[in-house]
């Protein structure tokens, strides 16, 4: 991407199925307020997760069954909620910090083009109802596999401004890491032309975050450490660890933002690990930013 841009960091506060709010700290609040700057490098931060659909459990199972996590249908947790906690989520959904679509991430490949229809219709209607918004991000990270259908006909044609998918063959993700062409215009239909268009991007390591920076209570990516009296107060090098991750991604996409895939299967069970530690590396990424260049 060239050295002679800033890093700049800052967050789009995605959550697929739930968001969890995260408490400020007791003696420190992270400025977290960062928008896009043009001449800087944009990290969007985009947390995400999902549960497979009938994989290891019922649909019902995940949200209620035994060894029970937080992910689950967004429409059933919606409905368990009072009042003033479905006033926050719509403050989210009107502000472009959470997104939802679909009833599922339905597959492409062995799926009747009819079921994906009638899925996305479910998913968005419902949507529409509680919240009078149309999805605009096509959100497929998990099929095996992509169809033209989807770019066409439950992308462009559903109004959606764009279409991220992560499963590709390792191939075809090398040969477009090389060729800077993660992110391309997909023209889903070759006789309707331009009118079936739709931007697309795959993700330069499947739908994961960068090595290193896995936040889940359980996980081993080291958490920002800045309280100067521990002994291992490690801020410059978690913003160290941050920057090289971001110029490597940098280097393998044409333009100045990149997106961070900060979630995987199952992650935000506990969300207050994860949020916390984003806070904390948005903060000080953009507190170095402003004196070191890359």
């Amino acid at each position: 991407m060239g050295r002679e841009r800033v890093l700049l960091v800052w967050v789009v506060a995605v959550l697929i199925i739930i968001m969890v709010g995260v408490g400020e700290s007791k003696y420190m609040v992270y400025n977290t307020s960062q928008g896009i700057v043009a001449d800087k490098l944009n990290v969007h931060l985009v947390a995400h997760s999902h549960d497979d659909v009938g994989w290891l459990k019922t649909v019902d199972q995940y949200y209620v069954g035994s060894n029970n996590s937080i992910q689950a249908f967004f429409q059933r947790w919606w409905r368990d909620q009072s009042e003033a906690m479905q006033l926050v989520v719509k403050k989210l959904v009107n502000s472009g910090q959470l997104e939802n679509g679909g009833m599922c991430m339905h597959d492409e490949g062995p799926t009747h083009y009819i079921d994906m229809i009638d899925q996305t219709t479910l998913g968005h209607l419902f949507i529409k109802v509680e919240f009078n918004v149309t999805p605009r991000v096509g959100w497929q990270i998990d099929p095996f596999g992509h169809s033209a259908v989807q770019a066409y006909l439950l992308g462009a044609e559903v109004g959606f401004d764009s279409f991220f998918y992560g499963r590709i063959d390792y191939q075809d993700r090398a040969k477009r890491k090389s060729e800077k062409s993660l992110e391309v215009i997909w023209r889903g239909s070759k006789s309707l032309g331009s009118s079936s268009q739709i931007f697309a991007g795959a993700f330069p390591e499947n739908y994961e975050p960068p090595s290193g920076f896995y936040f889940e209570v359980n996980d081993a990516s080291p958490v920002v450490q800045d309280d100067p009296e521990f002994f291992d107060y490690n801020v410059q090098e978690r913003v160290n660890d941050f920057v090289a991750a971001a110029v490597a991604q940098a280097n393998i996409t044409r333009t100045n933002h990149i997106m961070w895939t900060m979630g995987t299967d199952f992650k935000y069970q506990y969300a207050h690990t994860w949020f916390r530690q984003l806070d904390k590396l948005i903060h000080y990424v953009n507190m170095f930013a402003d004196s070191n260049y890359l």
